[in-house]
């Protein structure tokens, strides 16, 4: 029996995660705003925990994380997954909508990850999953300031995977493609309020394409929780998991694009390193 700590519980992936992980007998510590929504969600369960949290609130995370612990005894999975998009363009975005995303997406994750890394310490075990995105991996017009959320994400978790392996707790950032979930929706997905007509072929187009592609996304996300669910088990689990065909094809894409840029710029890139000595006496 495990216990997990679930962030953004009352609905997508961590809804489902839950649910899972209850089905199978294990202990879940479910949060979100308002605890209410995770009963609603999830109904009244002997291995259930709802716990109110705001993940900008460090205080409030440490009471959660302390929260569980008094029930539980011990904290074994970490699933980071509240977060939610912004779409618009870099320069469209306000202050207050960066920082908006900013206190959830990244400083939130770290809140959560500082209240309940000394319980997984104090045990030497562990495994803490981050919730990146697509994003996380490769940057698109329109989603700059919401991929540059999920890029820290990505940055923090492998900081973290080799901080922490040697204390016997494993960390992974997860990067979900477009599943069928209401990432997209209002709930999830803020538009900045700003419209600069000259990004209207890039930022707008991508404003469009959201409309069209909600709710018609490829990824299952029943799937995808039934996946990580089982993926807590993996003896040596690898520092990111993709998830989905567009992922891995982005992934993919990207590299191909590296590799490019590396054959064609080498020369200069390598040139600005000091001369060697033997270099220098020819």
């Amino acid at each position: 029996m495990k216990t997990w700590f679930i962030t953004g519980a009352s609905r997508g992936f961590g809804l489902r995660i839950a649910r899972l992980a209850l089905a199978q007998g294990d202990n879940v510590v479910a949060t979100a705003r308002s605890a209410a929504t995770v009963i609603k969600a999830l109904g009244e369960h002997p291995n259930l925990l709802a716990v109110p949290l705001d993940v900008t609130d460090e205080d409030q995370a440490r009471a959660a994380a302390a929260s569980a612990f008094e029930r539980f005894g011990r904290i074994d999975v970490l699933l980071n997954n509240a977060g939610f998009g912004l779409l618009g363009a870099v320069e469209e975005a306000t202050a207050e909508e960066v920082e908006t995303l900013y206190r959830t997406n990244v400083f939130g994750l770290l809140a959560v990850t500082r209240a309940v890394l000394p319980y997984m310490r104090e045990r030497r075990s562990g495994r803490i999953l981050n919730i990146s995105s697509i994003g996380g991996y490769r940057a698109g017009p329109g989603f700059g300031v919401y991929c540059s959320t999920k890029f820290a994400v990505e940055g923090l978790s492998e900081a973290l995977h080799h901080e922490l392996a040697p204390l016997g707790i494993h960390v992974t950032v997860v990067e979900p493609g477009y599943f069928r979930t209401d990432f997209l929706d209002s709930s999830s997905l803020t538009v900045s309020l700003n419209r600069i007509d000259d990004y209207n072929g890039t930022a707008g187009a991508a404003r469009s394409v959201a409309v069209d592609l909600n709710h018609g996304q490829p990824g299952d996300p029943d799937k995808l929780a039934e996946v990580l669910v089982k993926f807590v088990d993996a003896e040596n689990p690898p520092v990111r998991l993709p998830l989905g065909s567009d992922t891995v094809a982005a992934i993919e894409a990207k590299h191909q694009s590296d590799a490019a840029i590396l054959d064609a710029w080498r020369e200069v890139s390598i040139s600005t390193d000091f001369a060697t000595e033997a270099a220098t006496a020819v």
